[in-house]
């Protein structure tokens, strides 16, 4: 089976013309099929934007090359929608005009994207915020709609860059489980960009773990737990362990690079 989305020998490099050349990502092959959900894992700095980016289009690879159903990625296209950190919503527009963004872009008819804003705000428990502006909703609730607004496109790819890291730890867990059930009802292929290993081990079917710089896959972990999964459990820790381990040892690497550079 081809795969749906094929990363292969990506580089990326950026030019500094004070640093020097920074290699981002080196060499890397991922290949994801349909339906599945991937987390990136790493320290900071290890290319887990970088990479995410580049599926988006919004950077290119250096050399290499990424294909999703089988198209070569050359610039951002609605196949693959993004889910930033920042929320990234219009402060000027309602809920509801947020949402509806894309799709009158799309020159849907008003009725057709009606249709589609109601369908979303009520699986997505928005209904009451419709006419709300993003400075009056909760942190979670803002990112809420944001990904209601990927999913009014219906991209069959999200891209996720840490898109709960700001969030308190109850919020957290609550967008998590909101996630998975939207991931299975829609039947997303995701790719999540994650620095925390207990989320990566409760949403992930795969987790990729990737080197610091250059970026690199030090490994690929499939999780093969049960859903819904129990943070509790003794078979969750013990992947929990492996995956610490395996970022551990890049952050000490790039620990250790730190101190040679400022003694050097």
């Amino acid at each position: 089976m081809q795969p749906f989305i094929q990363i292969q020998g990506v580089n990326k490099v950026f030019h500094d013309t004070r640093k020097g050349d920074v290699v981002a990502l080196k060499d890397i092959n991922l290949d994801i099929q349909r339906g599945e959900f991937i987390c990136l894992l790493g320290p900071s700095g290890c290319g887990k934007s970088t990479l995410l980016n580049a599926v988006a289009g919004f950077a290119l690879p250096s050399s290499g090359s990424i294909r999703v159903d089988g198209k070569d990625v050359t610039a951002p296209g609605p196949d693959r929608g993004v889910v930033f950190q920042e929320y990234a919503l219009f402060p000027w527009m309602t809920v509801e005009k947020n949402i509806a963004f894309g799709l009158e872009i799309q020159r849907l008819s008003p009725e057709v994207i009606r249709g589609k804003v109601d369908r979303l705000l009520a699986k997505l428990q928005l209904g009451e915020f419709r006419d709300r502006y993003p400075k009056d909703l909760s942190g979670g609730m803002r990112q809420r709609v944001a990904i209601a607004r990927v999913l009014a496109l219906d991209s069959p790819v999200m891209l996720m860059d840490e898109p709960f890291g700001a969030l308190d730890a109850l919020t957290r867990r609550s967008l998590q489980d909101e996630l998975l059930r939207i991931w299975q009802e829609f039947s997303k292929t995701i790719i999540f960009v994650t620095h925390s290993i207990e989320e990566s081990v409760y949403l992930a079917d795969r987790t990729v773990v990737m080197t610091y710089r250059p970026g690199t896959i030090k490994r690929d972990v499939r999780i093969t737990l049960a859903r819904e999964r129990d943070p509790e459990s003794v078979a969750f820790n013990d992947i929990k362990k492996e995956l610490a381990q395996l970022v551990m040892e890049e952050q000490r690497r790039h620990n250790q690079e730190e101190l040679r550079s400022a003694t050097s």
